[in-house]
Order: C-alpha cells, then structure tokens, then sequence
C-alpha cells in the first residue's frame, strides 16, 4: 500500500491431513482469511509453497487454479453467495454445470442434496423466499455436490441465531466426516472452533498455537501448506 509494506502471514508452516476439522481461529485482521484464501487458491503468497496431492499451487495460472478449485474445492459462506434469480435447486445444480454433467443428472443430485440438508420441499423456492437458515442449507448443499476433497467455510455461521448456527455447524461437520472430507473453517467465535479436531490459533499473520483434539482418526496426509511473505 504506497511505501508501506503490510505482512498478512509470516513464517506459517501448517500440514492438513484428510478427513479432518480444522478450525484458523483469530480476530478481524488476524491473517485467518488470508491464509484461507490462499490454500483455496484465491490469492498467491509473495513467498512460500501451497501443496495439494504434490501439486504447487502457487504456480498455477489462473486456469489451472480454476480447475483446482473446481474438481477439489467447496465453499460455504457468511453471506450465502446465492443467485436471486434461481431457485434453490437450481444453486445447487451450479457447480455440476461447470462440471459438464448432463441435466437430468444433476437435477437428481441436486435433489439428493437437498433432501440431505432438510430442503426437499423447497427447491423451488428462491433465495428471497428462504429465510437465512435455509439459504445457508442451500449453499452448503452446493458447497458439498460435488463431495470436493476440501470444504472451506469462512464464517458460516456470522449471520445466524444461536439455535440455527450449531444445526448448521452439527450439518456440516456430519456431512464432511461422513464422506472423509477435509474441512477447514475459519471464525472468531471459539464455540464454533471447538467443532474442529484442530485448532489453528492465529495473530497478527502468526500461528500463536494450535490445540489437537483426540478424536482424530485419519492419518492421511491430504495437503499441506507453507506459506507468507509480504502481500
């Protein structure tokens, strides 16, 4: 920014392994996001290596990142992110489009989906007709319709009540250890951290600490990151 130089994430040495929950918890301005936006592929360190299955993807060009996150990627988010002009089935169809799978096809997913998150009767039904639990079942039917290896969800929970944020924790949690996804959450909220088998605590663009629950289960390593620099 002009002369200054504004350090997001220094020296961030973290390896995930698959079919975990892992919590980047921190405050506003902290780097969790940043971090997450770089593993996701959204952004690219000045400095570092972002490994997935052996592949780099900080040298990945923007078609290469495209597929990355298409073929391996799913996106829950705070603010839902959904087309107002489709209905619920038809945002949860989005990612398959893109993945070229036939019509007929991905509405039958689409529907299992939704049937899965507690929406098969409202499928029809458009963003604006949804209150904002549903919309956030929406999009995690869609974050998760193409069972991607990484699930990201960054503040999912920030525009809902109490009761409604732990359904929604307890829903996304189920469904990615059910299919051994890996699941990478970022919050400042510690009740919602306390979902992932690791917390990652991070501040001022450190890893402060990280607490490792003991109901972790699979060994595999999935991905690793090693990451920073200057941004």
């Amino acid at each position: 920014m002009g002369d200054e130089r504004i350090v997001a994430l220094d020296n961030i040495n973290i390896d995930f392994e698959k079919g975990k929950t892992y919590c980047l918890l921190g405050t506003s301005g902290s780097g969790k996001s940043t971090l997450l936006n770089l593993i996701a592929g959204l952004e690219k360190p000045t400095k570092g290596e972002i490994i997935f299955k052996s592949a780099h993807i900080e040298r990945m060009n923007e078609k290469q990142l495209a597929d990355y996150r298409q073929k391996y990627i799913g996106f829950v988010f705070q603010s839902y992110n959904l087309l107002n002009s489709l209905s619920a089935l038809e945002n949860v169809t989005i990612p398959l489009i893109f993945r070229k799978v036939a019509k007929k096809k991905r509405i039958a997913r689409a529907r299992a989906m939704l049937k899965a998150v507690g929406l098969e009767k409202r499928e029809k039904h458009k963003p604006t007709q949804l209150s904002g639990g549903q919309q956030q079942r929406v999009s995690i039917a869609r974050a998760f319709i193409n069972k991607p290896s990484i699930v990201f969800a960054d503040e999912p929970t920030g525009n809902l009540d109490t009761k409604t944020t732990f359904e929604m924790m307890d829903l996304i949690t189920g469904i990615a250890r059910e299919n051994n996804q890996t699941l990478i959450i970022v919050t400042h909220d510690l009740e919602i951290a306390h979902y992932a088998n690791t917390i990652v605590y991070i501040r001022d663009g450190n890893i402060e600490k990280i607490e490792t629950s003991e109901n972790s289960a699979h060994p595999n390593i999935e991905n690793s990151a090693e990451t920073g620099g200057v941004i």
